[in-house]
């Protein structure tokens, strides 16, 4: 197939909602930094132990910002943990933390293996010390992120060293293999969020997914909250034709999409088309969900450098029980950023000559973890390893159909790299009459809205210079 150029087709934040996100962040870190005293005291009443607290340091990540605090008790270290404002839609953050990240990890830690740090407490907007948000106290684990033990040094971009050993990946892959061949294991009904029925200590599928792309729609992307779903999902029919949806939704509403009519167009065939293709992947429902993760990469990992041991898997947030495919896909960040970094400059080929490789790499200690766990890899919905189910997956191409499934921003470079047939040049006509019909009033108003939002950015950050 003829390679497709992807790179004008980079989806960009919208400036104006990022630029309020980060002054919003700024403003509650002022705050949070002047309630030190205050939460160190608000530490000593929600663990176990007793001693002089003594503030040892911050951590920020995408999503949160953590204040860590010691005490002489001979206890671990513990952390408090909140969303950042404005790197987390405030109409989340509520949900993000008790649905998305302390439900799952008592979930997870129910496996005495399972490297997920114990919680000590948790509460809400409400609870929380100067209403600072809602938060999440746990224990401090020791470890360095793989991410900067396996990237290539000397470089801006977070990509996997070239010369890195084999040996050294095979060991941190198989303990990873591990835990995601146990995950594989864990099987729901429906998709959406895992919650705890307290009175019978058995779990279940009880809220609506919460994706790290809906926090990313509402934050930088003026996407209207109030059209994400409301519940779970029985079918995984019915959550791709909800996402294809947001894709579609995502195009219409966040204004600097398209710097011009091709653009807009471009953009308004590829998820129009990729709604299409979601009977080709998913012909029928399986009824098996199984615990996934979107954000779970080697940046929230920390691991032993001299053994190279995992210590703690980290920021367990946007888990949510999905459609099981997305657990027989081979993992995205094999290469540590995902694909999109190339199909930003037209390197599709570049990236599987140099993902292939890892992946294989990869599955080859799966099988290992599968054969020495004495499960052979069989999954409850059926007989296939889940090796190799990943090997399908990207002999397929349902890798890349999930990848853009998941990523808004990504959807357009996904589609014209992976799935566009150039053969006959009748894009257009298979959008069916609706669709082709809507398609110059879009792109209409997709330049009204870009001329409208230009003028907003002047009048904005020409005030600010």
């Amino acid at each position: 197939m003829p390679q497709q150029k992807t790179s004008s087709l980079k989806t960009y934040f919208d400036e104006l909602e990022e630029t309020n996100g980060d002054d919003e962040f700024r403003v509650w870190l002022s705050r949070a930094f002047d309630a030190r005293a205050e939460l160190a005291t608000f530490f000593a009443d929600r663990r176990e132990g007793r001693g002089t607290r003594r503030y040892i340091g911050f951590l920020k990540g995408s999503f949160n910002l953590s204040f860590r605090f010691s005490f002489d008790d001979g206890k671990p270290d513990v952390t408090i943990r909140f969303p950042k404002p404005g790197h987390t839609a405030t109409a989340l953050r509520d949900e993000k933390v008790v649905n998305e990240e302390v439900q799952i990890m008592e979930y997870l830690r129910q496996n005495p293996n399972s490297p997920i740090p114990r919680v000590h407490s948790w509460g809400l907007l409400a609870e929380s010390p100067r209403q600072l948000g809602p938060f999440i106290i746990m224990d401090y684990v020791h470890g360095t992120l793989l991410s900067t033990i396996l990237r290539q040094p000397d470089t801006e971009d977070v990509v996997l060293n070239p010369n890195i050993d084999n040996r050294m990946l095979d060991k941190i892959y198989y303990q990873i293999a591990g835990y995601m061949l146990q995950l594989s294991q864990l099987t729901f009904p429906r998709i959406g969020a895992i919650s705890k029925d307290n009175a019978t200590s058995t779990w279940h599928v009880t809220g609506r997914p919460l994706t790290y792309n809906m926090n990313e729609l509402a934050t930088v992307a003026s996407y209207p909250v109030d059209q994400f779903p409301t519940g779970p999902f029985d079918r995984a029919s019915d959550y791709l034709k909800s996402l294809a949806n947001e894709h579609i939704l995502h195009l219409q509403t966040q204004r600097n999409l398209a710097n011009n009519p091709k653009i807009a167009q471009k953009r308004f065939i590829a998820r129009h088309h990729f709604a299409q293709l979601i009977p080709k992947y998913y012909p029928k429902d399986s009824g098996v969900c199984i615990p996934f993760c979107d954000d779970l990469r080697p940046a929230n990992i920390l691991i032993n450098p001299e053994t190279l041991q995992i210590t703690a898997i980290l920021d367990l947030e946007f888990t949510n029980a999905m459609p099981a495919a997305f657990t027989y896909d081979p993992p995205w960040w094999l290469l540590l950023t995902g694909p999109d970094l190339w199909l930003e400059r037209d390197a599709m080929e570049e990236f599987v000559a140099l993902y292939e490789p890892k992946m294989e790499l990869f599955l080859s200690a799966l099988e290992r973890a599968e054969t020495e766990r004495a499960i052979e890899g069989r999954q409850k919905a059926g007989g296939m390893a889940l090796s190799s189910r990943m090997r399908e997956s990207w002999r397929s191409g349902r890798f890349w159909f999930d990848f853009a499934a998941r990523k808004s921003f990504d959807v357009d470079m996904v589609y014209w790299a992976a799935f566009h047939d150039d053969g006959d040049g009748k894009e257009v006509e298979r959008l069916g009459g609706m669709a082709c019909a809507d398609m110059e009033s879009f792109i209409q108003m997709k330049m009204e809205q870009l001329e409208a939002y230009k003028e907003e950015c002047t009048a904005r950050f020409s005030s600010e210079l």
